[in-house]
């Protein structure tokens, strides 16, 4: 047999006071005069007997079911979903939604099956996630709901956008080597993710580098020498052992990612060169990686957990006008560079 479901009638046959009555308290109306006694009597009575409300019968009567769908491409199954997701799901639960997530790897097909789902559900509102940032947008059949992008970097979306700052990521990791004295010597190991299939590279990369160039103009510095490459730890080993092949000797290395950072690790271990007594390393995403490694590795971290927070923040603020939101991309400093004097 299905549990027994405690009903409004219940709770106001308990309180001693009639539905309508009970169902305007529980409700949170004021434009009814009821006594506080009455009201104390309701609470308790919904109380005693676990009453809970049916949610489907209150969407029907008022059009809202406080759900909000989270469609992302491969963001739910990658490494930095946990803290997206996180964030998403107690801004939602903070203010009394429920958030759904739908994963559609990319695929066109899948992605039309589910936003079919969710409107089927009748979500109130959708966060549109990407699993890095690059272009794309919601699909017309979303154009009825409230919708914000996140990572989405087309500017042509009619409403919000949420991306992290990497431009201000940029400018925080010159500015630790900076503040550390370090004036010369200084190379980029990734750069603008220029290669064959992105030969004007990526949003990140070159925000990144026109961060850490500004940074560096400031102080009458600039970068020594830029490797351009894919950001993979294959990539970083090859870019620094070209470097020392080449005879550059660097004094300090901007990493485009932690990945990178792995492989230049272990380019000048090879040559005998230490981080960071000769060479002094910066980083950005701060993933598992930056404190694996040793010395642990300074990294201007991606704000995963408060991009899931602010998208859905944003979703529920009542403002859909076309924006872009940033998200602060904060310094986690390590073991990785070594303040020099001039």
């Amino acid at each position: 047999m299905p549990p027994f479901r405690v009903t409004l009638a219940d709770v106001a046959r308990r309180a001693g006071v009639s539905r309508t009555t009970a169902s305007f308290v529980l409700s949170g109306r004021t434009d009814m005069r009821i006594s506080p006694d009455a009201q104390r009597r309701v609470h308790a009575a919904a109380a005693e007997l676990g009453y809970r409300p049916n949610q489907t019968a209150r969407s029907l009567r008022t059009h809202v079911t406080r759900t909000i769908g989270l469609i992302s491409d491969t963001i739910a199954t990658t490494q930095f979903a946990g803290e997206v997701i996180h964030g998403a799901l107690d801004t939602a639960l903070e203010r009394d939604y429920l958030l759904l997530v739908a994963e559609t790897s990319g695929d066109p097909v899948t992605e039309k099956k589910l936003v079919d789902e969710m409107l089927d559900r009748q979500v109130d509102a959708v966060v549109y996630a990407m699993m890095y940032t690059k272009p794309g947008q919601p699909p017309d059949s979303l154009s009825g709901l409230p919708v914000v992008v996140l990572n989405g970097i087309d500017e042509s979306f009619d409403g919000p956008r949420i991306l992290p700052d990497e431009l201000n990521g940029g400018r925080t990791a010159a500015r630790a080597l900076v503040d550390a004295g370090h004036r010369d010597g200084i190379y980029a190991i990734g750069g603008r993710h220029r290669t064959q299939e992105a030969p004007d590279g990526v949003y990140a990369g070159r925000l990144r580098m026109r961060g850490v160039d500004e940074v560096l103009a400031d102080v009458g510095a600039a970068v020594a020498g830029s490797y351009e490459c894919a950001w993979e730890p294959e990539h970083g080993y090859a870019g620094m052992t070209s470097l020392l092949n080449d005879g550059h000797r660097p004094k300090a290395l901007v990493c485009l990612n932690d990945r990178l950072a792995l492989g230049a690790y272990q380019a000048l271990q090879e040559r005998g060169l230490r981080v960071p007594d000769d060479v002094s390393v910066v980083s950005f995403d701060d993933s598992d990686l930056a404190s694996w490694l040793q010395p642990s590795l300074t990294s201007v971290a991606l704000p995963h957990y408060e991009l899931g927070r602010t998208a859905v923040a944003t979703l529920l603020d009542g403002t859909s006008e076309r924006r872009l939101v940033t998200v602060p991309m904060p310094l986690r400093s390590r073991d990785s560079i070594r303040t020099v004097t001039s």
